[in-house]
């Protein structure tokens, strides 16, 4: 499922490295940077399948603190990708969930994932044979 380097590829938008170009104003680098954290995509592809409490993906992340599940969660929600609704109950507990703009965002998103997936392995062998070489 590897892509052909050979078929052409359409511009997508402006290029942020265009003469004139306010670099720190780059789309591209506004919201790769915050989707392609560490945890972000791990939480957003669980989001994806249904709503989750805090605790819940604590366990489904089980290597992140708490402090950075905590703090992704904000980044997500204030990008508009999740929401996040609070139950009067004692104590009071708290939801996640996906909004539109996070469901569209994870459309081609999951494409990636499954790329990733698939590929793993080749990716794994060509850093081997690429540490081997550096090496020698």
């Amino acid at each position: 499922m590897i892509a052909n380097p050979d078929r052409a590829q359409k511009p997508i938008g402006k290029p942020c490295d265009t003469p004139g170009r306010d670099a720190g104003n780059c789309p591209v680098r506004d919201v790769i940077d915050r989707i392609a954290g560490k945890w972000s995509t791990l939480i957003l592809e669980a989001l994806a399948k249904r709503p989750y409490r805090f605790g819940e993906l604590r366990r489904l992340v089980p290597d992140i603190s708490q402090r950075m599940l905590t703090q992704t969660l904000r980044d997500l929600q204030r990008d508009g990708y999740i929401d996040r609704e609070v139950f009067p109950t004692k104590p009071p507990s708290v939801e996640y969930r996906m909004t539109d703009l996070g469901r569209s965002l994870f459309e081609p998103l999951s494409k990636v994932l499954q790329w990733a997936g698939d590929n793993h392995a080749l990716v794994r062998a060509a850093r081997e044979k690429y540490d081997q070489s550096e090496l020698a």
